[in-house]
Parts: C-alpha cells; sequence; structure tokens
C-alpha cells in the first residue's frame, strides 16, 4: 500500500458507493487550480459487489468517467474506504526511518488486526508523542491483500498507472482542515452507509473511526417510524430536516432516536481523544458529505458534542471558475475524498 509517498503529475480517483468522482489540480505555489473533474452516478449494488460481472461494470463506469473529466493523464491516486481499513496511532522510539521501517514489519501484527501476510501495511511519522518527547507518535494502516490487490486490478487493467493509495480519511484531512489550524478538531463526513471520524491534532490525523451509521440509516429510521417509502423519507429529510417547526416535526421525530445514538458516538470519540491528549482543546466541528445538506443537522451536533459546528468545503484552498462552481454546487461536499486525494504532492 503505496499510502505516503509523494507524486507527480496524476488524477484523484474516488470510487464512492453512490458515484465515481475524478479530480485533477494544477498548482502554482501554495495555490491550486481545478483543472479537470467528474462524478458519474454508479448502482449501489455495482459499488459493493465483488462479482465479476459488477466489477467489470464499476470499470465501464470508471471509463466514463474519465472520459467525461477530459484527463490525460494516465497517473492515479485511489482512496480507500475507511471501512475497508484499519488504521491506529502508536508511539515509538525515536529512531531512523530504516529502523522504523524493521520495527513495524516485525512487530505490525500488535498493532493490526489481521495476520501480516493478509495486509498490505504502511506507515507515517505524525510527530513527537506529547507523553513522551523521547518516542514519535506514528500512524499505522492496513488493508486487506484482498481488497487492495482486487482494486488494482480494476484500476490498472483500465491502462491506469496507480502511483499511490490512500486512505479516504488522510485525504478529507488535507482537503477540509483550515490553512495553518493549530487547535484540534473533529471531522465528520457522512456518507451513504457510514461515516468517517478524524479527530485532528494540529494538521494530523490521531484517531480514526468509521460509524456504521449513514444517510440511508436516517432515510430507513424515517421510512420505518413515517410508514412511507425510502425514497420519500429521503426527500423529506434533505428538505426538512431536524427543524422540529417543518411537518409538524414529524421528520425531527422519526430520526430521533437515530441521531442521538451517532451523536453518542461522536461523543465518545470525543472523551477518548480528551484522554490520550488531555491538555488539547477540541475546538471545532467540521461537517461535510450528507452533513452539510440536511437542515438542523449541523446546529444539533453542535449541541450534542460542545463543539463550534461549521460547514466544511473541500474546495476551501482550490481556485475553481464561476462556471464550475455553478455546475459543482448541489454535489460540493461530496468531493473532499477526490480533492484531497489530488492535494497528495502537498504533504
Amino acid at each position: 500500500m503505496k499510502s505516503f509517498s509523494s507524486v507527480g503529475d496524476y488524477f484523484a480517483l474516488d470510487i464512492g458507493t453512490t458515484a465515481v468522482r475524478i479530480v485533477q489540480l494544477a498548482k502554482s505555489g501554495s495555490t491550486w487550480t481545478l483543472q479537470k473533474y467528474a462524478s458519474v452516478p454508479v448502482d449501489i449494488k455495482i459499488s459493493t459487489s465483488d462479482a465479476p460481472g459488477d466489477q467489470k461494470k464499476l470499470a465501464e463506469i470508471i471509463t466514463t468517467a474519465i472520459g467525461q473529466s477530459g484527463v490525460r493523464t494516465r497517473n492515479v491516486v485511489i482512496g480507500i474506504p475507511s471501512s475497508r481499513m484499519f488504521a491506529t496511532v502508536v508511539d515509538l522510539p525515536d529512531m531512523s526511518s530504516d529502523e522504523l521501517a524493521s520495527t513495524i514489519k516485525y512487530q505490525a501484527e500488535q498493532y493490526i488486526p489481521m495476520s501480516i501476510d493478509e495486509a498490505k501495511v504502511d506507515w507515517a511519522v505524525l510527530g513527537k508523542s506529547p507523553k513522551d518527547a523521547t518516542q514519535n507518535e506514528v500512524l499505522i494502516a492496513s488493508v486487506a491483500n484482498t481488497f487492495s490487490e482486487q482494486r488494482l486490478d480494476l484500476v490498472e487493467g483500465l491502462g491506469l498507472n496507480v502511483l499511490a493509495i490512500e486512505p479516504d480519511p488522510l485525504a478529507i484531512c488535507r482537503s477540509l482542515l483550515p490553512v495553518g489550524v493549530q487547535s484540534s478538531n473533529m471531522i465528520l463526513d457522512v456518507g451513504d452507509f457510514s461515516s468517517d471520524v478524524v479527530m485532528t491534532f494540529g494538521d494530523s490525523p490521531r484517531l480514526i473511526r468509521s460509524i456504521p451509521t449513514g444517510f440511508r440509516s436516517l432515510t430507513k429510521a424515517a421510512a420505518q417510524n413515517l410508514n412511507i417509502q425510502e425514497p420519500q423519507a429521503s426527500q423529506f429529510i434533505l428538505k426538512f430536516g431536524l427543524d422540529p417547526n417543518k411537518l409538524e416535526g414529524q421528520i425531527s421525530r422519526a430520526l430521533d432516536t437515530t441521531v442521538d445514538q451517532f451523536a453518542a458516538e461522536l461523543v465518545k470519540s470525543i472523551k477518548f481523544f480528551q484522554t490520550k491528549y488531555p491538555t488539547s482543546d477540541v475546538k471545532g466541528l467540521l461537517l461535510s458529505g450528507y452533513a452539510t445538506s440536511i437542515p438542523g443537522f449541523a446546529e444539533y451536533l453542535a449541541t450534542k458534542t460542545g463543539l463550534q459546528g461549521q460547514l466544511a468545503t473541500p474546495w476551501q484552498r482550490v481556485s475553481v471558475s464561476s462556471g464550475d462552481q455553478s455546475a459543482l454546487a448541489p454535489i460540493s461536499s461530496q468531493f473532499a475524498v477526490a480533492v484531497g486525494l489530488a492535494q497528495r504532492d502537498s504533504i
């Protein structure tokens, strides 16, 4: 898993559950400019299936997205969904890069929940441990060989050159964290079936979680409690959200138990983080994905967590033409992973 190396000219490929997204950026100094992009819908049954026929259909959708984007380079960086990977931060003695690589190679099974023979493992030094200046905090990430090899076969089978594979949570940190951030923050990216939670210390992730609750969980809860079909429930959630004054508060009440449990998981993450970093106050709650599209959701989570909630944008450091801004507006927040992958050489 080539997760942390720098790369040159390439485009980013985010294979999501409901869309395949492509982004290519150009950089001049500290400024990024959007060059190419595309978003092509994909059926969830296809994107989540390992069946050869569905993988072939997914390859065709990726080819369509590449054609629509107009990218010319064959070099690509792809993401790994957090639900498919494991990441942890450990303290290790200060040592050279070669010594650290050797240590992780022979001790990785202490840190990852799978056999070293069945996983791709990579690591990155984050900085000095706040508990012991003689040790470094090291982010260790792993992904099962079966998934990584299948994903590589899929993408390379299209004639593309995969320069790197990176966990999605690292990409969203890069695109969503404010420039020059010093405080600790929580990033919440709500997807279709799960949500990524990343607790950061400065500009680096220190806790990465995948919560098995996403927009589809809310849709299902609303449909069951209101006795309506899921497509209608989805429309109601995106239109009325958690506003108690809309539809006599029916949507809000239908989602009450699910969002309460969701908020409890966020509070649990904050407490765990503060136990490890007791001197670091968590300042902000950066919301992305579906979290930016549900009315009242940001305010609700801010109240429950005690954090200042704000809608994050992955385009904060990217210059986007007015025409592209208009075209991207309805789906802008869904590009956090793709933009972050496209900004890799800023590390």
